[in-house]
């Protein structure tokens, strides 16, 4: 075993010896080179990283004899769950002739199965991969063997890995035998996608979830075993691995690997950088505060800068939304900023970034980022894209939150009146964009002054966000002598009456799937100018109430509030619909005529009734006297009818 706690796996020497510095032997007979993660797979309980928890649990039950049946290992990939099963399994047949002879978790030496165990070969020690073994037929055959005792070992261990592929039958098959099996079995599955295993199987096994392992864990590990081959490398690079991992062991050790080859003895950051596609962290700190300041001639320079050395567009935007968020975290939990993983440059910059932003300010750049990195991924320009993101985060970032203008003007600090001044310099750039005020607050990114028009737009949008609340006399204004005379209030474009009217207007703005859900999903109980009550049914989604509300809103131009009634509602319009066919289907059955040809022609039957209108019907409809609705109430006649 070498002084990174773990034992070469191909090693022949006595445990206690380390490879010889500077080499990268693969310790294997044959000379073939093995690979860093296999080199230096754990082979003990102290040896695993990041997962005490799952060790200290196993210990206390080993100890007392509550040694369980079956164990469910789960987590992403790298975290050593194939590797912890087999140390598992190593404890549970753990024998030292005169020493040991019972399981344990502490394995301070070799065993008589252990060697064989660790190597994947031993005879009672079964690994079978579910991916490629995922039937019927190869559960009966554990299930088969399950009733035999262990040839040489305490216990028969099954070791099913990525058990989630196994099929139905599979599991079911598996069952009875996982619920009750003989004392001389034990189960072990391991899993990436614990939500494909059925609940059955789970409530028979004792989980355990291994957790990514922390950057500075992992940090650690890459330095024992980059001393320990006696490689060169910087704590920058090592940082840099680390994170590229995200908490995999397996991939941060498959990055070292790439890196040793790449660096030939030595490995720097900017190697590193070049060799991962990343940019510098400082760099892309600089960028930041360029988009946040708004200046965006220097962000895109600077991102074209990156660019030309080697970064990766998508992976700049990535680093962007990772430093917004280590920002954010600094702002609200000032001691994420001492983290181990967080370098000096980031730290001190950092703070001083979270000192200026607000938390709207970084939410806002956070969610633009997101949807960044997504539109870059998936563009045919990566870089023109990323330059776009960049565009829209350095305007978005110089806008003026909404809640601060609204408690201005709220308090009287700004008015609604008045001009905006002439501010070219206000945009990101200095660019000379046009701007929009507010009572002579500018508002970058946007065409006019602040006129008549806006001012009549913004003052329901305050009354309707202060309420009731008592307010000052507004001021005001008096209009130009030349001004036009104030018109009347056109009336709406759209008067709707009913659920059907609204389906109508779905249908007019070619929105079928709102059309369906009206007509299909949603049961009056009410119905009033700017105001529904209806009943979703089952299978309506959760927010059809407020996306009706939203749309018809926007296509009418009129405020709608469409509210869910635990009233009882009528029909939807579909089963309206189907209720009438049926009814005319019953009254065509039952006419005369139509009886007497369903009898001349036996397995006849009516499938549908259409009601034609004749031309005198059509003219008679068309009368305004006859479609008057005050004539109509004063006869009687009922709308409906």
């Amino acid at each position: 075993m070498d002084e990174t706690g773990f034992q070469d796996e191909g090693a022949e020497q006595a445990p206690g010896l380390i490879p010889e510095s500077g080499t990268a032997k693969s310790g294997a007979g044959d000379g073939a080179y093995r690979v860093l993660a296999r080199k230096y797979r754990p082979k003990t309980f102290e040896d695993l990283v990041g997962q005490e928890p799952m060790v200290q649990t196993l210990e206390n039950a080993f100890e007392t004899g509550r040694i369980a049946q079956a164990w469910m290992l789960t987590g992403v990939r790298g975290v050593g769950k194939t590797t912890t099963a087999r140390i598992l399994a190593r404890g549970l047949n753990y024998e030292v002739p005169g020493a040991a002879g019972k399981p344990t978790v502490k394995l301070e030496q070799e065993g008589t199965h252990c060697k064989a165990i660790m190597e994947g070969r031993h005879v009672d020690v079964i690994e079978m991969d579910a991916a490629s073994h995922t039937g019927i037929n190869d559960i009966r055959e554990i299930i088969d063997a399950a009733r035999y005792r262990p040839a040489t070992a305490r216990y028969k261990v099954y070791i099913i890995d990525e058990v989630h592929m196994l099929s139905n039958a599979a599991f079911n098959g598996l069952l009875k035998t996982l619920e009750e099996p003989p004392e001389h079995v034990k189960f072990i599955f391991a899993t990436t996608e614990i939500r494909k295993v059925p609940i059955t199987v789970l409530s028979r096994c004792q989980r355990f979830d291994l957790r990514r392992i922390e950057q500075a864990k992992l940090i650690g590990l890459l330095r024992r075993i980059s001393d320990a081959e006696g490689i060169e490398i910087s704590d920058e690079a090592l940082m840099l691995i680390a994170r590229a991992g995200e908490g995999s062991a397996r991939d941060s050790l498959s990055l070292l690997d790439q890196a040793m080859a790449h660096g030939a003895g030595a490995i720097q950051a900017d190697d590193l950088r070049q060799m991962l596609g990343l940019a510098d962290r400082v760099r892309v700190i600089d960028l930041f505060e360029h988009v946040m300041a708004g200046r965006i001639e220097e962000a895109l320079d600077e991102l074209q800068a990156q660019y030309e050395v080697g970064a990766d567009p998508a992976i700049v935007l990535t680093d962007l939304a990772d430093f917004t968020h280590l920002v954010t975290r600094i702002k609200v939990a000032p001691k994420s900023a001492d983290e181990a993983s967080v370098t000096e440059a980031e730290r001190a910059r950092g703070r001083e970034c979270a000192e200026k932003l607000s938390v709207r300010l970084l939410s806002r750049a956070w969610q633009i980022l997101l949807k960044g990195v997504q539109e870059v991924q998936a563009a045919s320009k990566p870089l023109a894209a990323a330059d776009m993101v960049l565009v829209r985060l350095a305007y978005a970032a110089d806008l003026p939150d909404p809640g601060e203008l609204m408690e201005k003007v709220r308090s009287g600090q700004m008015p609604l009146g008045g001009s905006a001044p002439a501010n070219p310099g206000s945009a990101p750039g200095g660019g000379g964009a046009q701007a929009m005020a507010v009572g002579g607050t500018a508002m970058p990114g946007a065409g006019g002054n602040g006129g008549p028009a806006m001012q009549a737009s913004a003052r329901p949008q305050l009354a309707a966000i202060q309420g009731g609340m008592p307010q000052a006399e507004p001021v005001r204004q008096t209009a130009p002598e030349t001004a036009p005379a104030p018109e009347t209030q056109p009336a709406p474009a759209y008067a709707l009456k009913n659920l059907r009217d609204c389906a109508a207007l779905a249908s007019e703005k070619r929105d079928i799937p709102m059309k369906v859900a009206i007509q299909r999903q949603m049961r009056l109980v009410k119905f009033e100018s700017g105001k529904i009550e209806i009943q979703p049914t089952e299978d309506a989604p959760a927010d059809i109430a407020g996306e009706l509300g939203r749309k018809l809103t926007e296509w009418t131009g009129q405020r709608w509030w469409v509210v869910v009634s635990r009233s009882q509602g009528r029909p939807t319009i579909h089963e309206e619909e189907e209720a009438n066919q049926q009814q005319l289907l019953s009254d065509a059955k039952s006419h005369p005529t139509v009886a007497a040809l369903l009898a001349q022609f036996p397995g006849a039957k009516v499938v549908d009734v259409k009601v034609q209108i004749s031309e005198e019907d059509e003219a008679a409809m068309a009368d305004p006297l006859v479609n008057d609705p005050l004539l109509n109430e004063a006869l009687g006649n009922d709308e409906e009818d």
